[in-house]
């Protein structure tokens, strides 16, 4: 039976909405999981490193997860597509997990720790069975190149916003939850709720897009197929390789609440820095699909990266001794960091797009498995060297801040991204994608 057909704009909606739900619910788990388990949970300090362990090591098999699921997907088969299934099967275990997560049992440490280590695992591997076929979904269903990239251009705008939504409104709704002062039972409910609204607006996704049908002959392919397109698809590896290269760009979101604590005492003042970020991704974000309409991916990449560790140098030389310079520089920055996320994804489907031309095998799974898995390791290399500029500079909670440690964790956030940024500019020089043709018309 054949689905009904759905109009462009109607797939754009539900995408980027779908986006902004599943959004809502990472923002919950990656801001306040720490929170709650310490302050509401009770989990003790020997118990918080456990926690973390548990965290480390589920990131990293996470990270390993994705290209398997992306192979699983460009295997399967079924009436709905590849990708759109595991939106629908997804969605669920997703929002029970994210609520189950919030929800530790009011028991001995031991048995709270084991709790939270199943449940952090279990809701690992489902949003990765989400989030893989979702951006590849929006790889498939937007064949027209002008129109793939509003559609990611939005999606990461409106993620940004879900994610300042979600940090500033989640505690707020906590507390209404609980009654009067914040309760963990509160925070369960409110958890609840956004889950629920969450993947809620995550299944429109499923509703109301569909895939373009497979070229090759037969729609079936084989592993070694997937392998073989994969290795000989150069732009592809060209972009996951200044993906990584580009770390640094993550530094400041890993890093920033401890370095307004180094640098100024008061670690509320990472709100105007996470909200100077935000608001330069959301800007950028938007206007980047109309300046590739203009300038290639390409060139558009590395001018971004150019500029951006042009400005992370300013900031070493400006100094942090005045808050507002600092969240000027962040926010400029974070327009950079807008244009790089834009034209990353879009780069990629433009190379899927490409060895499809050439091969005939079209691998949506796999080829934007390696966009999370990139994503993670780059988050993954922000926090480590970030942490290792923490311990040169010898800061600890309670240690008497001197200004050779403030300048140690100043250079982490600044110069090193620079570093980065620059490194970073290098392999996308060497990316060769056909240009788009003539934007849509609709």
């Amino acid at each position: 039976m054949t689905e009904r057909e759905v109009p462009p704009r109607t797939q754009a909606l539900a995408v980027v909405t779908a986006g902004f739900g599943q959004n809502l619910v990472l923002t919950t788990v990656t801001t306040f999981i720490l929170v709650y388990l310490v302050q509401y949970a009770g989990i003790s300090t020997a118990g918080l490193a456990v926690v973390t362990a548990i965290i480390t090591v589920a990131k990293v098999v996470d990270a390993v997860t994705d290209p398997v699921m992306g192979v699983v997907i460009d295997l399967t088969r079924t009436r709905w597509g590849k990708l759109r299934p595991y939106l629908l099967f997804s969605a669920v275990p997703v929002a029970l997990l994210t609520t189950l997560m919030f929800s530790v049992p009011d028991a001995d440490e031991p048995l709270q720790l084991v709790w939270f280590g199943v449940v952090y695992a279990l809701w690992g591997f489902a949003y990765t069975v989400c989030d893989v076929p979702f951006w590849g979904l929006i790889g498939s269903a937007f064949p027209d190149p002008a129109r793939r990239t509003r559609v990611i251009g939005d999606v990461r705008a409106f993620g940004a916003i879900s994610l300042g939504l979600a940090t500033l409104g989640m505690p707020w709704l906590a507390r209404a939850l609980s009654g009067g002062e914040t309760t963990g039972s509160g925070w369960s409910l409110a958890v609840l709720v956004i889950s629920v609204l969450g993947m809620g607006l995550f299944l429109l996704a499923f509703f109301f897009t569909r895939e373009r049908a497979s070229s090759l002959a037969g729609g079936r392919l084989t592993l070694r197929q997937l392998a073989g397109t994969l290795a000989r698809n150069t732009p592809l590896l060209l972009v996951l390789l200044g993906s990584v290269l580009g770390f640094g760009r993550y530094i400041v979101q890993a890093g920033g609440a401890v370095f307004v604590v180094v640098a100024y005492g008061d670690e509320g003042l990472f709100t105007l820095i996470g909200a100077a970020i935000i608001a330069g991704m959301v800007i950028s974000s938007f206007t980047t699909p109309l300046l590739l309409r203009a300038i290639s991916g390409r060139a558009l990449v590395i001018a971004s990266s150019l500029l951006g560790a042009a400005l992370y140098v300013a900031m070493y030389l400006v100094g942090f001794a005045s808050i507002l310079w600092i969240v000027v520089f962040i926010f400029l920055t974070g327009l950079t960091l807008g244009v790089f996320l834009v034209v990353q994804a879009t780069m990629i489907a433009d190379a899927v797009d490409d060895a499809e031309r050439r091969t005939g095998v079209r691998n949506d799974g796999i080829s934007f498995a390696t966009l999370t898995f990139v994503s993670k390791i780059m988050s993954a290399l922000a926090v480590l060297v970030f942490g290792v500029f923490v311990v040169l500079a010898g800061y600890e909670a309670g240690a008497t801040v001197t200004p050779a440690m403030q300048h140690t964790v100043f250079l982490s956030i600044t110069l090193v991204p620079a570093a980065s940024c620059l490194l970073s500019a290098v392999p996308f020089a060497f990316v060769r994608l056909p240009s788009h043709p003539a934007p849509e018309r609709s």
